[in-house]
């Protein structure tokens, strides 16, 4: 994201952020029955005060698998599922036209600052039955939710979820002379997209690429993040590659990875804690811990501050590429429940997932 001149302080982002954040701590205490319930058993009642955002209470976002949490009166108009791969429940996120326009006008704030106000030329690593057939899912939203930043969009694979060569060279010959965007999850923007790019010796070094989760399919196949920036830079000269961490449950709100590498980042509206899991204390920078995700974005259900299942790490903050915190997701936690949707293969047909 593109550093303002005069960034604020973190104090002052954080006080920013908590006021508003204990502004919907409010607001869902009185839309949502179950969550006031939850609160008051907590010991948060109405007459709390918080000084810190560590002392905002959170709600473990497991719940939203086992509950549906909304506020009372809000005429639904879509539901987004996340589904992971092990069958044991899926988050059911309802929205109401207010709130899918919340989440649209956000994540294309966050987009916007990425690569800049004018819509580019997209090409995406995916097939057109994700959205099609899969809007109703966080990998069909997600898909949706990153096309408002482009235009004359291109997907990248066909029905198989092999590379469609012919959309690819007729998208390159009409946009790499100039920037384009470049979108996928991780997992066939590896296998697939990358391992033909680089047989094929194309040049996408005008190109800025969006990607989303799948690192654990890399790992097992020693694909880190650094040798997945450096051998898309040998390759094909894509110098801008940025990852980023989102979930469903905080639809509209992703994290993004700086172009260097250095750390994920949230939007002005988001930030991260991370957590001791011994005495749920926020943990010191440079200690891994449980990853808490804050979020102004949720009004039709309180999902706006999760203690997610992953583990996490600050690195710092106000000392990176972008003002604010600088952050890592380490993997998932012991015995959390494997995600599906970035971790499609060929072999695998992608599953409707929480995306990470």
């Amino acid at each position: 994201m593109h550093s303002p001149a005069n960034p604020p302080a973190n104090g002052q982002r954080e006080a920013a952020l908590l006021a508003q954040l204990i502004e919907l701590i409010a607001h869902h205490r009185g839309a949502c029955a179950g969550y006031a319930r939850v609160l008051d058993a907590i010991g948060h009642t109405a007459s709390r005060r918080y000084e810190r955002l560590a002392d905002l209470p959170w709600l473990p976002v497991r719940l939203f698998k086992t509950h549906r949490l909304s506020a009372s009166g809000a005429q639904t108009v879509a539901t987004l599922t996340s589904s992971g791969t092990t069958g044991t429940g899926a988050s059911q996120i309802a929205l109401d036209r207010a709130a899918m326009e919340r989440q649209r006008h956000l994540l294309a704030q966050t987009l916007e600052n990425l690569i800049g106000p004018r819509r580019l030329p997209m090409l995406i690593v995916d097939t057109p039955a994700s959205v099609r057939s899969e809007r109703a899912s966080i990998r069909g939203a997600t898909v949706l939710g990153v096309m408002q930043a482009g235009r004359d969009h291109v997907f990248a694979l066909d029905a198989d979820q092999n590379v469609d060569a012919d959309a690819l060279d007729r998208f390159l010959a009409r946009h790499a002379h100039a920037p384009f965007l470049i979108f996928g999850f991780t997992g066939p923007v590896w296998t697939q997209f990358y391992a033909h790019a680089a047989r094929r010796a194309l040049d996408l070094s005008n190109g800025v690429l969006l990607h989303t989760g799948g690192w654990k399919r890399l790992a097992s196949q020693a694909v880190s993040p650094e040798r997945f920036r450096a051998d898309f830079r040998a390759a094909c000269g894509l110098a801008r590659c940025h990852n980023f961490y989102g979930m469903v449950e905080q639809g509209g709100t992703i994290h993004v990875e700086s172009a260097s590498g250095d750390g994920l980042y949230s939007p002005p509206f988001a930030d991260v804690i991370v957590r001791d899991p011994q005495t749920w204390r926020e943990a010191a920078i440079g200690v891994p811990g449980v990853l808490e995700v804050l979020s102004t974005a949720p009004r039709t259900h309180p999902g706006h501050i999760l203690l997610t299942e992953d583990l996490g790490v600050i690195h710092g903050i106000d000392d990176g590429e972008w003002p604010g915190k600088r952050f890592s997701v380490l993997g998932r936690l012991p015995k959390a429940e494997a995600r599906g949707c970035s971790d499609t293969a060929p072999d695998a047909p992608a599953s409707a997932a929480r995306a990470p």
